[in-house]
C-alpha cells in the first residue's frame, strides 16, 4: 500500500467561525488550534500546513474559571535589568481584548516556521462583527 502524499497547494481550505461568548478560553483555543493544524482532516501530517482558516468572534467575552481573572498573570520583559512586567488577566482584557486568545492559540501551535505560518490563518475579533462574510464561514459548535 502506497503512502498518500498531499501537496499543500492542492488542498481546499475552508473557513470556520467560532463564537467564544460564554465559552471557556482554553477550550476555544484548543478547537481553533486543531482546525488550524488540520487535525480534523484525514490527510493530516504534522509537518505540513493542511489546516483551514479560523475566525474567532466575541473573544473578549470568553470566560475563565475560578479566580483566574485576578490570579492569572501575563509576563513580558524589556531586556533591561529589572525590566520584568506582569499584568493580570482582567487588566489585559481591558487593554487589549484579543491578546489572551492569541496568546493561548499561539502556545498550542508548533514553535517554529510552521507555527508562525499557521498563526496567520486565524483571525480574532473582540466583538461579534467580522469582515469575512464573503468566505461563507462554517459555524463550529463547542
Amino acid at each position: 500500500m502506497k503512502t498518500i502524499f498531499v501537496k499543500p497547494l492542492t488542498v481546499e481550505k475552508k473557513w470556520y467561525v467560532i463564537d467564544a461568548e460564554g465559552k471557556n478560553l482554553g477550550r476555544v483555543a484548543v478547537a481553533a488550534a486543531n482546525i488550524l493544524r488540520g487535525k480534523n482532516k484525514a490527510e493530516y501530517v504534522p509537518h505540513q500546513d493542511l489546516g483551514d482558516y479560523v475566525i474567532i468572534i466575541n473573544a473578549a467575552k470568553a470566560t475563565v474559571s475560578g479566580n483566574k481573572m485576578e490570579d492569572k498573570k501575563y509576563y513580558r520583559h524589556s531586556m533591561y535589568p529589572g525590566g520584568l512586567r506582569e499584568e493580570k488577566y482582567g487588566d489585559v482584557i481591558n487593554r487589549k481584548p484579543t491578546f489572551p486568545m492569541e496568546h493561548a492559540i499561539k502556545g498550542m501551535l508548533p514553535h517554529g516556521k510552521l507555527g508562525r505560518k499557521l498563526f496567520t490563518n486565524v483571525k480574532i475579533y473582540a466583538g461579534s462583527e467580522h469582515p469575512h462574510q464573503a468566505q461563507k464561514p462554517i459555524a463550529v459548535e463547542l
